[in-house]
C-alpha cells in the first residue's frame, strides 16, 4: 500500500490528509445530544482503531486539543501498525494574569504550563487554539498582538509553532508581520459553515498564504456529503496545503481516504453508494 501524498511544513514531512478529533472527543457542532452520543460511543480502543486505518495508509498525523485520551489512543495505534504518529496539538490557555486561587483547568492554565504539557505529550506542532489566537487579533491595528511571545515559548520547548484561527484576517496579519509560525489552521468548506466571509474569499487567502495551510471542517460538521465536501476542498487548495477530517468509525476513515485519493488524482470516485428502496429504479443492472 502506497503512502498518502505528503507535504513539508516547518521541515517536517506531513500527510496532506490529517486526522481530526471532534468525532473522537465529542464536538459535533450539531447538538448537545449528538456530543453525548459521540462521548458515550467512543473509547480509547475505538479511537485507536480509526487511527490505525489512517496509519496504514501513511496518514500519520492527528490534530486535536490537549487530551490524554487522544494521546493514549495514538500510542495504541502506533503499536498496532508499527508507525509513529505526529501530534498537532491546539492548546487553549489563559491570556490574562490570574488574581484568584481557584483550581485551573486545561482551558485556563498559564501558557508556560500548557506548553510544558504539550511538549511532555510529545507534540511536534503546537498551534494555539482559535479561542486564543483570535482574541489577540487587533483589526484596528491590523496585527496579532503578543504572538511572538507565545511562539518563542513554543520554540523553546522544541515544538513547531503555528496558529489556529476562524478569522481569515489572522493569516493575512501573520504574514504581514512575519510572525514566527510555520502553518495555519483555517476553516474551509463549500457550505461556508463557521466561516466569517464567503468561501471564495477564504480560497484566495489560502492561495496567497506564505505558509502551508491546514484546512478544517471540510464536510461542515456533517452538513455536506463526503464526496461533495472533499471534491471542493481538494480541487481548490494548493499542493502544499492539507485537509483535516474527523471520523467516527473505521468505515468512515476508509471512505474519506478512498475519496480523497480519487479527487487528488483526478479520478471519478467509484465508491459504493448508499442503497435505499427509493433508489432501486436508478440501477442500470438491477438484481
Amino acid at each position: 500500500m502506497t503512502d498518502f501524498p505528503r507535504t513539508m511544513v516547518g521541515g517536517v514531512s506531513l500527510p496532506r490528509l490529517i486526522i481530526g478529533s471532534n468525532w473522537f472527543l465529542g464536538y459535533s457542532h450539531t447538538s448537545r445530544a449528538q456530543d453525548k452520543l459521540i462521548v458515550e460511543y467512543q473509547s480509547r480502543d475505538r479511537i485507536a482503531e480509526v487511527m490505525s486505518v489512517f496509519l496504514r495508509h501513511g496518514i500519520d498525523a492527528v490534530m486535536g486539543p490537549v487530551s490524554q485520551l487522544l494521546v493514549d489512543a495514538a500510542h495504541d495505534a502506533e503499536q498496532r501498525v508499527g508507525r509513529k504518529m505526529i501530534l498537532i496539538l491546539t492548546p487553549a490557555f489563559n491570556l490574562l494574569p490570574r488574581t484568584d486561587n481557584k483550581e485551573r483547568t486545561l482551558w485556563d492554565s498559564e501558557p508556560e504550563d500548557i506548553f510544558d504539557l504539550c511538549a511532555k505529550m510529545g507534540a511536534t506542532f503546537c498551534m494555539p487554539h482559535q479561542c486564543v489566537t483570535d482574541a489577540l487579533v487587533d483589526k484596528r491595528a491590523g496585527i496579532i498582538r503578543d504572538i511572538d511571545r507565545y511562539t518563542a515559548m513554543i520554540r523553546e520547548r522544541g515544538m513547531i509553532p503555528g496558529l489556529s484561527t476562524h478569522m481569515p484576517e489572522t493569516v493575512v496579519y501573520a504574514d504581514r508581520q512575519k510572525a514566527d509560525v510555520e502553518t495555519y489552521i483555517q476553516i474551509y468548506n463549500a457550505a461556508g459553515f463557521l466561516m466569517q466571509v464567503e468561501a471564495d474569499w477564504v480560497m484566495r487567502i489560502i492561495h496567497q498564504a506564505e505558509k502551508p495551510v491546514m484546512t478544517i471542517k471540510p464536510l461542515a460538521a456533517g452538513r455536506l456529503l463526503p464526496a461533495v465536501g472533499l471534491a471542493f476542498v481538494w480541487s481548490t487548495i494548493r499542493e502544499q496545503d492539507m485537509v483535516t477530517i474527523g471520523c467516527l468509525t473505521p468505515y468512515e476513515a476508509e471512505e474519506v481516504i478512498e475519496l480523497s485519493l480519487d479527487f487528488i488524482n483526478g479520478r471519478q470516485p467509484q465508491n459504493e453508494l448508499q442503497r435505499t428502496r427509493s433508489k432501486r429504479s436508478l440501477d442500470r443492472n438491477p438484481a
